[in-house]
């Protein structure tokens, strides 16, 4: 029997933002209208995003412009799964040599991370304007000496108006050769930054909805939470090349505003309603 006790069992969504709400720097149709019926009917909900690099200030500030308008507290970043990572790894102190913009930056800051190059924890690398010879150099020696190299996330490229450019998952590429030490990266798919997610909302996995267009980070980080999947194509995958992938979504949809919050069923009460 399914349950319908509301005080133990509430449905949630964590929604990627590029190629889900947006792409560059149009809103996709259908979107505005989901969170505003998540909105309506009191939905808890939280946007995700691997981009380091923009504070959840300048996120808000983002959605704004295009209709849609949450406070700061909806937005979830890997620059945030990374500072939690490292602050429950190190609770009585830790220091990082950092390559990263304002949002790596900022969310440091307020968990009280030092950053330094004198004798560091970690070398962690992010989304940046400012990469360059020099820094690498430094991160080189600063792994060599035994910090250990973090990286926000693994994306290879990163969306402009202009087209992909390089990001943190191309970015550790000439510390990574040189060193011969892989970083270890927090952002999706690692399922510790859907647990951090899910940890803001004070939700359960198999309550929670992961809704994104990728099935390398979006779909497999939900499936390896214990979270119900939802693919939207609005962004890089399709029909087509989504069946190459060993593992598939729960649902499929053209785009958010397919989705009704009110009746699409997590992958637990599916599997009671068939029982």
């Amino acid at each position: 029997m399914m349950r319908t006790d509301n005080r133990t069992y509430q449905k949630t969504f964590i929604l990627d933002m590029d190629g889900v709400i947006y792409t560059k720097s149009k809103l996709i149709p259908g979107a505005a209208d989901f969170v505003c019926r998540l909105k309506q009917k009191n939905f808890k909900f939280l946007f995700l995003t691997n981009n380091s690099y923009y504070t959840a200030k300048q996120l808000k500030g983002r959605l704004s412009e295009m209709g849609i308008n949450v406070t700061e507290d909806y937005f979830y970043t890997s620059a945030m799964a990374t500072a939690s990572f490292l602050k429950t790894q190190k609770p009585m102190g830790c220091s990082a040599y950092v390559i990263g913009g304002q949002g790596i930056i900022e969310e440091f800051e307020k968990h009280n991370i030092t950053v330094t190059s004198e004798n560091p924890d970690y070398v962690v690398l992010a989304e940046t304007e400012a990469y360059d010879y020099k820094k690498i150099i430094e991160a080189t020696h600063l792994i060599r000496e035994g910090a250990k190299f973090i990286a926000t996330n693994p994306d290879l490229t990163g969306p402009t108006l202009r087209g992909p450019v390089p990001a943190c998952g191309a970015l550790v590429a000439p510390i990574e050769k040189v060193t011969g030490i892989a970083p270890y990266f927090l952002g999706k798919p690692n399922p510790t930054m859907m647990y951090w997610a899910r940890k803001k909302m004070g939700v359960h996995s198999a309550n929670c909805f992961m809704i994104g267009d990728r099935m390398d980070t979006d779909i497999i980080g939900g499936l390896e939470s214990g979270m119900t999947t939802c693919l939207v194509l609005t962004g890089v995958t399709t029909r087509k090349n989504m069946t190459r992938f060993p593992y598939q979504p729960d649902y499929i949809f053209s785009n958010l505003g397919e989705i009704d919050p009110d009746t699409i069923l997590s992958r637990r009460d599916r599997v009671e309603k068939d029982l």
